[in-house]
């Protein structure tokens, strides 16, 4: 199966009030009616404001019957859902608020990566991945773990460590948490939610040459890990670059990943993030980088590549401008870049044929 989909972390939280619900079935009718399979969607909020889980094991019931519509939606109108469990970063409470919920329990701990570490802290984490997975939906009556509409679970969103450059940290992180989930859970894939930064031994092609405690490679080699992702923001990793040395990045980032992982991870690759922001560029410039991004990948799909798919960030309804990051598509306000996206539907709908 190739993926032409997008992200839209949103989703749960508008779903989970009555009043902003139909903005996750139009953006649903207007993914398919542009031939999209696949959603990215976050399936967590922790503490803070309207929270998913509002402290370890407890739960507002009302935000997850907002996940249980989203699936369910999805499912109405042809579209698989990926769901990430937690976020690196500290919007949507992260790694940060794992990490302070254990410190309030009596937990030496200090830094955020001590989420990768703490026994405490890796049980709650353990205990979320259990309740998503194991939750019966409210509208369907099946179970997350054993719904087809779910096409794959996410470890974290770009996870990183500064604590541990090596990698070993992420690495023993990603062995325990992956096999757990596949301890409850065989029914679906897996990906780690990697932006595909490089360990120690090639720091030389990441974004200027720095070192996220990550490593692409071994990281996508575990044995539970189903397929590898990479993420890609020239315009953020290289704020200093020209446009010509942006571009020159993300095509090299790409045909990087798509070399090393037939060769090394040998498993296939998706392209998780991706897009342009309207801040910075016409809406021309974006169509012309989508139209680009997306013949790469089709160009490796057809090839037999390992590039499979991409998923732009993000997609939003009318009516979200409160919501937007600059990176937003409005299918109904972009006419021209619904036509590429769908144009990008048919070609891999086309070979999968």
């Amino acid at each position: 199966m190739y993926l032409n989909g997008f992200n839209a972390y949103w989703m749960m939280m508008m779903a989970s009030d009555p009043s902003t619900r139909t903005k996750v079935s139009t953006t649903f009718q207007q993914a398919s009616k542009a031939g999209m399979n696949v959603a990215r969607a976050f399936a967590f909020t922790d503490g803070g404001y309207s929270p998913l889980q509002s402290s370890p094991g407890v739960y507002n019931e009302n935000m997850f019957k907002g996940l249980d519509y989203v699936i369910a939606e999805a499912k109405k109108y042809g579209i698989y859902v990926r769901l990430c469990m937690v976020n690196n970063w500290k919007a949507l409470g992260g790694k940060a608020q794992y990490v302070q919920w254990a410190k309030e329990r009596g937990q030496q701990v200090g830094e955020e990566d001590d989420f990768f570490t703490n026994a405490v802290v890796k049980q709650y984490y353990k205990n979320h991945v259990k309740t998503v997975l194991t939750r019966i939906n409210t509208i369907t009556g099946v179970a997350y773990k054993d719904d087809p509409t779910i096409f794959a679970w996410e470890l974290m969103n770009e996870p990183r460590s500064t604590t541990d450059l090596s990698g070993k940290q992420v690495q023993s992180w990603v062995e325990e948490m992956a096999a757990y989930l596949k301890s409850i859970d065989q029914n679906h894939l897996l990906d780690i939610g990697l932006e595909g930064f490089y360990g120690v031994s090639r720091n030389q092609d990441n974004p200027n040459g720095f070192i996220f405690g990550t490593d692409f490679i071994s990281n996508n080699q575990v044995k539970h890990i189903d397929f590898a992702t990479i993420h890609v923001y020239p315009e953020s990793w290289l704020p200093n670059a020209t446009q010509e040395g942006r571009s020159a990045f993300l095509f090299k980032w790409i045909q990087d990943h798509i070399q090393d992982t037939a060769s090394m991870v040998k498993k296939p690759l998706v392209l998780g993030e991706f897009g342009r922001s309207l801040n910075l560029y016409t809406l021309q410039k974006r169509d012309g980088y989508f139209r680009k991004v997306y013949n790469t990948i089709y160009r490796s799909a057809r090839s037999g590549g390992p590039l499979v798919g991409g998923l732009f960030w993000q997609l939003m309804a009318p009516g979200m401008e409160s919501w937007g990051d600059g990176y937003q598509v409005v299918l109904e306000e972009s006419p021209t870049t619904a036509a590429i996206i769908a144009h990008q539907s048919f070609l891999l709908s086309s070979l999968s044929h």
